[in-house]
């Protein structure tokens, strides 16, 4: 690569990104090496392989990989690759086995990576080929770990453990999670998948950025809009259906009530946009299962929580109050792959789950009126960055008038900051020594 550090840094500066980061495919390869090669990468949830046998298949940047459950409980993530002659092992997204097989010579493993047996194995006899030698098997990323319940790993062999990466952002995970009545999640179903035309960071710069709704999501806030004037009588309440799609149309000086908090390592949240309503026979049943779980003050302390979206760079983002994830892969410099996946909150009411569906499919789906919205603007943007005009992207949005707070860095509500703590993030990484 011919990008030394001193070019890196060259493109980013306080309040200004040049246009480069996003459409440069030498530097994107050097993400893949240094952001998704180095750091911790949610790879997924321990739910989606509850028994033994059960295993996903995904990627970290460019590698191929599989988790899985062995017939001890635990939870491996190992490369999807083949001890012998480098194939793929593992096809299908998800599955249950009883080992792993090559399809090109057979060659088969267990779920924890390890070699288990080899056709006409007498033809390695006396060769130095040992089945035992681990270099031979589905081999094991460097290093897994996982926080309550959400499994991450990382292809390098040393850095921060994911405690201390995750800070005190995990706090977001554990509003999440501590919503469930049993304190646990399950992922239900397969996810949307969905593939944009713009660079991945793109999509991190909009999940918290407070000053687009209103104008990239006008035409499905008028269709809510006009379905409430003609099916609704005057002052009734939204159905949830229209009520997330009408909550983009906020004017402005509600969104800059909102607080933005930005955390080390490019992690960031908004505070909430939608409520719950109190009142709704569905939440109320949710909220005695709560009190009956943990106590009616603590339930309330829990509930009290409101985040919208939680980052966690560079691969994840969170919405802990209808329990819903996104997941982004890099594919190349103007692809990116996004999977979204909806959770159930163990021990609520089945109907409470619905809104979480309603919610997915209006917002977060690829034939919602929500969600192509958003996609539009990322393909302009990205199509735009190509003209030959300004090479700088502003973000000067409410700069230096950050607070600091504990491990939090925070500002109003329309404020650039989540993507500023990004790029000194992205800084971090494309200028760290190897």
């Amino acid at each position: 690569m011919t990008r030394d550090a001193a070019a890196i840094r060259a493109l980013i500066e306080r309040d200004r990104v040049h246009r480069d980061i996003y459409i440069d495919p030498e530097i994107f390869d050097l993400e893949i090496e240094r952001i998704f090669g180095r750091a911790w990468i949610w790879v997924g949830h321990e739910s989606q392989v509850k028994n033994p046998g059960d295993y996903i298949a995904t990627a970290i940047g460019r590698q191929p990989v599989v988790m899985s459950r062995h017939t001890d409980g635990r939870v491996h993530v190992l490369y999807n690759r083949c001890g012998h002659r480098g194939a793929k092992v593992v096809g299908d997204r998800e599955g249950n086995v009883k080992f792993f097989q090559c399809c090109y010579h057979g060659w088969t493993y267990r779920t924890d990576g390890t070699l288990k047996g080899v056709p006409m194995q007498r033809g390695y006899e006396g060769t130095g080929f040992d089945i035992k030698d681990p270099r031979y098997g589905m081999m094991k990323l460097p290093r897994v770990e996982s926080y309550r319940g959400f499994v991450f790993a990382s292809l390098a062999e040393t850095g921060p453990s994911l405690a201390d990466y995750l800070g005190d952002a995990r706090s977001s995970i554990d509003d999440m999670v501590d919503r469930s009545p049993e304190g646990a999640l399950e992922v239900v179903g397969g996810c949307f998948r969905i593939v944009f035309r713009a660079n991945w960071k793109v999509f991190l710069e909009n999940l918290n950025d407070t000053m687009h709704p209103m104008v990239v999501h006008e035409s499905s806030v008028d269709a809510g809009k006009m379905w409430a004037g003609e099916h609704l009588p005057q002052g009734a309440p939204d159905p949830l259906p229209v009520r997330f799609t009408r909550n983009n149309g906020f004017p402005y000086d509600f969104w800059e009530k909102l607080t933005l908090k930005a955390h080390a390592n490019g992690h960031s949240f908004m505070g909430g946009i939608f409520p719950p309503r109190r009142t709704d026979p569905v939440y109320m049943e949710y909220m005695a299962a709560m009190e009956q779980a943990y106590g009616k003050e603590r339930a309330e302390q829990i509930l009290a929580v409101d985040r919208h979206n939680t980052i966690f760079y560079p691969n994840i983002s969170i919405q802990s109050g209808y329990q819903q994830l996104r997941h982004i892969r890099p594919l190349a410099v103007d692809r990116t792959q996004m999977d979204v996946y909806a959770f159930r909150l163990k021990g609520a009411p089945d109907e409470f789950y619905k809104h979480t569906l309603i919610y997915s499919n209006m917002v977060n789906a690829p034939s919602s009126i929500v969600m192509p919205d958003d996609h539009e603007a990322y393909n302009r943007v990205q199509e735009g960055l190509a003209a030959q005009a300004s090479p700088w992207v502003s973000l000067h949005r409410d700069a230096g008038r950050e607070r600091r707070d504990h491990e939090w860095t925070s500002a109003n509500g329309t404020s650039e900051l989540p993507m500023r703590n990004q790029y000194q993030a992205w800084l971090g990484y494309m200028t760290a020594e190897a």
